[in-house]
Parts: structure tokens; sequence; C-alpha cells
């Protein structure tokens, strides 16, 4: 059991720090942050705490990196191009580039280093990774930082992963009723699943 602190701002109040007890049930301060704001009446106080909603965001000399673990299977590979179309033509945003932290091209340093080329003066960093572990805990930092050595001057952040974002929640759901859709032979087999037969009734 292990015991931490948490830094609370609200219009109505202000909490300097309040205890979070960890036990085997209770995995992080998000538990308490979802229990206090319902003791207190707002339940999106939590949403806004644990998603990380703020009115900061990318700049126009941003570059983001869209970084995945990286693939032996080509498809793999240019499925995340495809997203990071996907995402660039949605943002707006200017400077997004994709990189695979291991096993095919392009490297996080690569990225990083076409970040700056294309007028990034700041890199963000985006794990395209589901949860915490130690790839975003230990490589992909460790990585970025190597890659910063070569661009003095260029600050840099590696983000959260996806993690518990509500929004996933719609993506799987989504995922599962079209798969099911086309075993019942109301729709065609989704972009990722084309061509494998891999989404059918074993």
């Amino acid at each position: 059991m292990s015991t931490g602190s948490v830094h609370l701002r609200h219009p109505s109040f202000t909490i300097k720090s309040c205890s979070v007890t960890k036990t085997s049930k209770i995995k992080s301060s998000s538990w308490a942050l979802l229990n206090f704001s319902k003791s207190h009446g707002d339940i999106n106080l939590s949403r806004r705490l644990c998603l990380g909603r703020n009115p900061h965001g990318v700049r126009g000399k941003d570059g983001i990196i869209i970084v995945d673990h990286g693939s032996r299977r080509k498809e793999s590979n240019l499925m995340l191009n495809e997203f990071v179309t996907m995402f660039r033509e949605k943002t707006g945003y200017e400077i997004v580039e994709p990189a695979h932290m291991e096993l095919a091209e392009p490297s996080i340093r690569d990225s990083f280093g076409k970040c700056v080329q294309l007028g990034a003066n700041r890199v963000i960093v985006s794990p395209f990774f589901l949860f915490p572990g130690r790839h975003w805990h230990q490589d992909i930092p460790s990585l970025t930082a190597e890659a910063a050595k070569e661009h003095p001057g260029v600050p840099y952040i590696v983000t959260a992963p996806l993690g518990l974002h509500e929004l996933l929640v719609d993506v799987i759901n989504d995922r599962i009723k079209h798969c099911l859709s086309h075993v019942a032979g109301d729709a065609d087999e989704c972009a990722v699943c084309a061509g494998t037969g891999k989404c059918r009734l074993y």
C-alpha cells in the first residue's frame, strides 16, 4: 500500500492536496478524481482532469510525430501512413510525420529530423499505443532523447498513449458492430480485415 497527493483546481473551490491510497484494487489517482467529483456533484470534472483537456494546443510551427511499434509486415506499417494522412487532414496541422519505434523506417530519429527540416521549432511525439507499458516508459523517451541531441534548441515532449480515453469505447463498439454486420452479409470487410479472410465465425 502506498500514498500520494493529488492537486485539484475547480472554478468554485481549490484543494491543494488530497491523499490518495493505492491498493491492489486502486491502481491510479484517476479513481480518486472520479470519486471526488462524484461526491461534489460534478461528474464532468473527473473527465476534464483525467483526459487532460486544457486550453493549450498545437502551435503553427509544432511538429507532430505519431509513433507505433513497427512491424515486419509491410501492410501494417503502411496503415500508419494512412492514419497520419487522416490525422493531418482532420486536424489541419501542418507538420505531421509517422515513425516506427523499431523494425521499420522511418525511425523516430528520421521523423524528428524531418520535422525540424520542415520548420518545426517544437516536436510532439505521440505514441500510437494503447497503454503505458515499457515502450512508453523507457524505449520511446530514450529514442526521442537521442534524436533530439542532433537538434539542440528544439524542445520536445512525449505525450501519453491512448489509455482510458472515453472515445475508445465508441471505436471498439464500432469495430464490433461492423465485423458482426460483415459476418451477417450486410457489410463489406473493413480496411483492416480486407483480403485477410479473418473476419468470420470459427
